[in-house]
């Protein structure tokens, strides 16, 4: 079900002239995206309206979730998933209260800097549905902008099969103390949050990960709104392997990422052919017993590669250049690849350490940087939704010690006034 690749005896220079090149965004997707934006920026809640009728099967009566809905989903959700919830989100909390900064205060020759995080007021999360619920990236999103002291967070998700947002994601916005959800899902719920509706007040801030075409409603409103760095689109995972891994685990940490559906990539990588043939006929049987084994297949024939390399420093030059969501290493000895890791977006270390763990408890964010956005991109963070602010503070004196150098570069400049500002107040100048 992947295909296979021999890397052996390349050198590192041609790499990338061996490897698959990144699936290319299809010719017209961003002429549509960009369309579907321009349409809800002109007609609001009536090109919302029209795209649920075409995308959804029907528009709802209002797109806000009322509190009735949400009541209704707590009461009928399992205490079991209540109480899984709850222990994700204190986990995904704890977390993250870790990377919260103080502010700083620098000084140097007498000019004081104090530097104060302050977060944006209002922030959007983006929850996929449709072919599945995620309520763990509701709380993957929403916490994080609740920990920096984001005063506003909504939250879009699209309509399951039977039109409503499924009660597991409801139920996770009330324990994340989400403001507002809104059953809005594509890029269309990407322009509503970026520029307003009748329905949708504008946010400061949109996170969240979907499909091709909402990460690249997200890369378009960019500028116009916050948007984090990585462009958070289908799922991705290489899984590099030894001779010591149990070949059932690094299947189904492959078949793991390949269920989120079709535009993903799962990558396996050894110096052992012998393993790969191992786990490639393990993939098969697993794969097969799968309820969502077409999203499997489909993520398999476009984005699944076996790949052969010399060693653990040729695997790691293959990881790097694709530069994963995840990257797992089911080593007997991970520390050799541990220092030649560049780009990845989480790192999952030892066969007791799985992606999935990644997904829901270990706190960091499960928002990750995909299509090679690792590379200069992280996880979704806390400080995605804060801004620095610098004050600074000086007396006349202090002023007076640095008078040359701002007037000098001022007049090179050509900047006559901003050397004025200074000379006015230590001189008196009129």
């Amino acid at each position: 079900m992947l295909t296979r690749l021999n890397l052996t005896g390349i050198h590192p220079k041609r790499l990338s002239e061996e490897l698959p090149r990144p699936i290319q965004l299809e010719d017209d997707t961003e002429s549509v995206v960009s369309s579907i934006i321009n349409d809800v920026k002109l007609n609001g809640d009536s090109a919302l309206r029209a795209y649920a009728e075409k995308f959804d099967g029907g528009a709802p009566e209002s797109f806000l979730v009322s509190e009735e809905d949400v009541e209704e989903a707590i009461m009928n959700c399992s205490q079991d998933l209540k109480s899984a919830l709850s222990d994700a989100a204190l986990r995904i909390r704890t977390f993250h209260k870790s990377q919260i900064r103080e502010k700083k205060n620098f000084e140097l020759d007498g000019i004081s800097v104090q530097t104060i995080h302050q977060p944006v007021l209002r922030a959007g999360c983006y929850v996929p549905g449709g072919r599945a619920a995620y309520p763990s990236t509701l709380l993957m999103t929403a916490i994080p902008a609740m920990v920096a002291g984001v005063e506003e967070v909504i939250v879009c998700a699209p309509p399951n099969k039977s039109g409503r947002i499924d009660q597991a994601t409801l139920v996770a916005a009330r324990i994340a103390g989400v403001s507002n959800i809104y059953m809005v899902g594509g890029a269309q719920a990407i322009a509503a949050m970026a520029y307003g509706t009748k329905s949708i007040d504008p946010v400061d801030v949109i996170v969240g990960p979907g499909n091709v075409y909402v990460a690249t409603a997200k890369k378009l409103v960019s500028g116009d709104v916050g948007i984090a760095a990585a462009f958070a689109g289908p799922s991705e995972i290489v899984v590099v392997a030894d001779d010591t891994v149990d070949p059932k685990l690094a299947a189904i940490d492959l078949i793991v990422q390949a269920e989120h559906g079709p535009g993903g990539m799962s990558w396996l990588i050894s110096w052992s052919d012998e393993v790969i043939e191992s786990i490639l006929n393990e993939v098969s049987i697993l794969a097969e017993e799968s309820p969502r084994l077409e999203d499997i297949r489909s993520t398999f024939e476009t984005g699944g590669y076996a790949v052969l390399v010399d060693g653990p420093e040729q695997a790691m030059d293959v990881s790097n250049y694709v530069a994963p969501e995840h990257l797992q290493l089911m080593l007997e000895e991970p520390s050799q690849c541990l220092k030649k890791i560049r780009n990845a977006g989480a790192v999952f270390v030892g066969e007791m350490s799985p992606a999935v763990v990644g997904d829901y408890v270990a706190g960091p964010s499960h928002v990750l940087p995909t299509d090679s956005t690792a590379r200069f991109a992280s996880a979704l963070t806390v400080d995605d939704f804060l801004k620095d602010i610098h004050i600074v503070e000086m007396d006349q004196e202090a002023l007076t010690g640095v008078a040359d150098t701002i007037t000098t570069i001022a007049e090179a400049e050509s900047l006559n006034a901003h050397a004025l500002s200074v000379r006015l107040r230590i001189e008196g100048e009129k």
